[in-house]
């Protein structure tokens, strides 16, 4: 198949990962896939920052209402490089991975008569308000709601998110599936047992409670400081941070008030190709707060190396996890709730064998990888073009469905 792949990501963050990991897998699988995006740096390359463009025109552009005006016009640029690309490329099928005020690729899609799925990860003009606040915001959600309710097929990767934000944009039921993030099997295939990964980073004998990813004030890792400069935390506990974030420099500072000393490492920007070594080493994982139609790609990471997995029992991480199956989950709304779950998982090694080893069972039981994922958008193409409909009803598209 001929896939004419869009989006509008600039950053090296895990999006891009998504990304990569999407068009290396459907070019594995055989498939020609043609890329039309804004200039970014190469897979492995300033992870976790944006291209110096994106942070120059944020500078100089100081209203909201004008730069969104600006990723408005956007579209009319990316409308004209899908056209000629669809004109040298001649595709079956446009896959979009959704952005706010990005109409090019449905305008593409109409012209051109071509099926298109659209990727959904969130629902930015309603994040975009609460975090940021928008400068247009009925102008964002009129963008959301045309570019949703367009497509063919679209795939949200969280029941939450397809349920609360899609269906209630108006996109029927039967064009929704979900299909959650998911693991390149081979990258974390390679990473060195537990007991290498600690000899590697200089953490042996130490109980490492780990967490990845860009580092937010709402990820709750502050309380995970708390907790270990109390009585609960075992004298061997660690905390090793993989990644960097606006939150890095108040978490070291916090580490520094309680006299954590070396009990707390935070890594910095990492590349791409060292995370599976770094999460090896956990021996508890920690996915302390979500976003609530979220599917984290932490998550997966911790889950293909068969970690002990710690996370709020929230909808959307019950998608996946179960509680004393393959995580053990805290209720989120109760004080003290994760320090208690911490302080048990340290405290009982049974616990944290059994929940680790259901947590490595989870990924081939359901079928949670970019290769399956990849699978299931090509089969939705499929269906399309051979004027077929996907399963009625919100279906739990697990990427391993349709293998």
């Amino acid at each position: 198949m001929k896939i004419l792949y869009h989006h509008r990501t600039a950053s090296r963050d895990g999006q891009a990962v998504h990304i990569d990991e999407m068009i290396h897998a459907l070019r594995e699988a055989g498939h020609e896939v043609h890329v039309v995006a804004p200039a970014a740096p190469p897979p492995g390359k300033d992870m976790g920052g944006q291209v110096w463009w994106v942070r120059l025109l944020r500078t100089l552009v100081r209203s909201k209402a004008a730069y969104e005006v600006l990723e408005l016009a956007y579209s009319l640029v990316a409308y004209r490089r899908l056209m000629a690309a669809a004109r040298s490329f001649k595709p079956d099928v446009l896959y979009e991975r959704y952005n706010l005020y990005m109409l090019g690729g449905l305008m593409a899609k109409h012209r051109l008569g071509l099926p298109m799925l659209l990727e959904i990860n969130a629902p930015l003009a309603d994040e975009r308000q609460r975090y940021g606040g928008l400068g247009l915001p009925r102008m964002a959600a009129w963008a959301e709601g045309k570019v949703w309710r367009g497509a063919d097929v679209v795939l949200p990767v969280t029941q939450v998110l397809a349920q609360k934000y899609v269906m209630g944009r108006g996109v029927p039921a039967e064009r929704i599936v979900v299909v959650h993030n998911g693991i390149n099997e081979a990258h974390f295939g390679a990473a060195p047992s537990p007991q290498q990964a600690k000899k590697q980073l200089g953490l042996e004998g130490a109980l490492v409670l780990g967490f990845t990813g860009f580092v937010r004030d709402w990820h709750g890792v502050d309380r995970v400081l708390r907790w270990m400069a109390g009585p609960s935390a075992p004298a061997n506990a660690r905390l090793l941070v993989v990644g960097d974030g606006p939150a890095r420099s108040d978490l070291e500072q916090l580490a520094a008030q309680l006299n954590l000393g070396e009990r707390v490492r935070f890594t910095g920007l990492i590349g791409r190709e060292l995370v599976p070594a770094h999460v090896a080493a956990f021996d508890i994982a920690l996915q302390p707060a979500v976003v609530e139609y979220a599917s984290p790609l932490k998550m997966f990471e911790y889950l293909a190396l068969g970690k002990a997995i710690v996370a709020p029992r929230v909808p959307n991480i019950q998608e996946l996890l179960v509680d004393g199956e393959n995580a053990l989950l805290f209720d989120d709304k109760a004080q003290g709730a994760l320090e208690q779950a911490l302080t048990r998982l340290c405290a009982e090694p049974a616990l944290r064998e059994r929940v680790a080893a259901g947590a490595a069972a989870t990924v081939p039981r359901m079928g949670l990888t970019w290769r399956g994922n990849a699978q299931r958008a090509v089969d939705l193409a499929r269906q399309l073009l051979s004027r077929g409909r996907p399963s009625s009803g919100v279906a739990h598209g697990s990427a391993g469905a349709g293998k």
